[in-house]
């Protein structure tokens, strides 16, 4: 069924990211053809002041909370007079996510994301989920905690949100494999000794997504191919062997789902995250808005190509972590993002990335640190984890990676 003359009160975690970005975009492009009568609630940003304050006299919301609370007082001068109430804080941010609002997008990026997230799914919304951590580290926990309060983990990777298209509910028991595409990023033809020599400059072109710095790296290192093979064993609930990677240069099939029987669906689409967005926005229906079209004539081509493992070991962790199980996904995704950090600061060179992740989990795996205790707190226990990898990966830092 179609979602035409969609009405939406809407709050916008991470509002300032280029998801955030994006996701306000889609709402004035939605709200400007007539399909739509959107009311934003709340806006919430990292540090962002300059752009959360200006989303903030555009869309009039309730509140918006800037996460910095050194920068909460400019918040506060830059909106006086406007009726929107300022707040900061972490306590603040998640507060704002569990405003009432029936749709939360949840697009703070990092591990930061997971408590505002845990705490709108506890609110019974339609939760559209951009924030990867949320799934790798606590995916069982989230997605349980939406369905007990009533509400959906709607995905809004276009990788995540094509299968979620392709994946007919009365169908899942036929399911094969699950196939995510993944561009190859700017390196996808370099040699292993160029990429030891790339700059943070080099890694952050992506050639098909306009993407903030730690996601483009981790595109660059196909690290997000791996956190999203997490992320869809979870979402989907599928065995890590029913997942796998395919190379797709141009990004226009954006994932696909293989039935027992030998049929294949896939979902395609230009290169734009608004359009998982839109359908986010309106699930279950569809919302019309000015979305590109897409002209395979003027594409001419898809072609594919299996994963080089070795110059981006990054999935093989990715597996690592799923047999694992327990702590080792929240583990790997905490020890990216800081050697991400440190390739940023040019502290480390690019093959440095995986390799400490490898290191960490390899490390912690030996001293019995992941495995996840039963009757834990889970945002206590992620939290936890967490932490320990990051200063785990942070002494790996200190003395440098071990790259093969």
């Amino acid at each position: 069924m179609a979602a035409l003359n969609l009405s939406r009160s809407v709050t916008v975690l991470g509002s300032t990211g280029s998801i955030g970005v994006s996701t306000l975009d889609l709402l004035d492009a939605a709200q400007t053809c007539g399909s739509a009568d959107v009311e934003v609630v709340a806006l919430t940003a990292g540090r962002n002041v300059a752009r959360l304050a200006e989303q903030a006299l555009r869309w009039r919301p309730q509140v918006a909370v800037i996460d910095d609370e050194s920068l909460l007082e400019e918040l506060r001068a830059r909106l006086d007079g406007s009726g929107v109430r300022a707040a900061a804080g972490r306590s603040a941010v998640i507060e704002a996510a569990q405003m009432d609002a029936p749709w939360v997008m949840s697009s703070i990026v990092g591990s930061a994301g997971l408590a505002p997230t845990l705490a709108a799914a506890r609110t019974g919304a339609i939760v559209a989920l951009a924030n990867k951590e949320s799934l790798v580290c606590a995916g069982p926990a989230l997605l349980e905690t939406a369905r007990v309060h009533g509400g959906v983990v709607v995905p809004v990777d276009s990788e995540h949100s094509a299968i979620f298209q392709a994946l007919q509910e009365h169908w899942s028991d036929a399911v094969g494999r699950i196939i995510l595409t993944a561009s190859g990023g700017p390196f996808r033809t370099w040699t292993r000794q160029a990429m030891s020599a790339a700059t943070p400059e080099q890694a952050v072109a992506h050639p098909n997504w306009s993407m903030g710095a730690k996601i483009s790296i981790d595109s660059a290192t196909m690290m997000n191919k791996a956190l999203e093979m997490i992320e869809a064993a979870y979402l989907f609930s599928v065995r890590p062997e029913q997942i796998d990677v395919i190379v797709h240069p141009q990004s226009i099939i954006h994932s696909l789902v293989e039935y027992l029987d030998g049929s294949t669906l896939a979902q395609l689409g230009p290169p734009d995250m608004r359009t998982p967005i839109a359908y986010a926005l309106a699930w279950p229906g569809r919302i019309s808005w000015p979305a590109p079209h897409l002209d395979l004539a003027a594409i001419g081509s898809l072609t594919f190509e299996e994963p080089d493992l070795e110059r981006f070991p990054a999935i093989g962790l990715a597996r690592q972590a799923l047999k694992i199980g327990g702590g080792a996904p929240a583990a790997m995704n905490a020890a990216n993002e800081a050697a991400v950090a440190a390739f940023l600061d040019r502290r480390i060179g690019f093959l440095d990335i995986a390799a400490t992740v490898a290191q960490t989990l390899e490390q912690m795996d030996a001293e019995g640190a992941l495995v996840a205790s039963g009757d834990s707190d889970v945002l206590e226990c992620a939290m936890a984890i967490d932490r320990q990898a990051r200063a785990v990966a942070s002494t790996i830092l200190q003395h440098g990676a071990r790259t093969h």
